[in-house]
């Protein structure tokens, strides 16, 4: 049973990406193209999940989290989403708006730690 990129969310995917955030956007121009030695994907789904980035080979995907994030219902929809992909023996990294608005490049070497491949610069 295929459960990525499942075509009843082909266009809610769509309209994600026609519709990225300014952190979304700057996080894509680091990963689009392989610039960290792997492929990724964005607004890609997982089963009726849609991740912001996901890197097939090494089965990560990566959220970024706006303010909406904490508050109680959205952690605790966010720890269901969580251990759905972590059942599927998936890698989660999250991120703040923050985080990537103040500092893109710690976020791009957390994610090549996480990917344990060493920057392709």
């Amino acid at each position: 049973k295929t459960i990525h990129n499942i075509k009843n969310l082909l266009y809610r995917r769509k309209e994600l990406r026609n519709n990225s955030t300014p952190q979304e956007i700057l996080l894509w121009l680091k990963l689009k193209n392989s610039q960290l030695g792997l492929k990724f994907r964005r607004q890609h789904s997982i089963g009726g999940y849609i991740v912001d980035f996901y890197c097939p080979k090494k089965k990560l995907v990566i959220e970024i989290d706006g303010s909406q994030h904490f508050k109680k219902d959205s952690l605790e929809y966010d720890e269901i989403r969580s251990n759905y992909f972590k059942g599927l023996n998936m890698q989660i990294l999250r991120f703040t708006n923050a985080e990537i608005n103040t500092n893109i490049n710690s976020v791009t070497q957390k994610i090549l730690s996480k990917l344990s491949i060493s920057p392709p610069y």
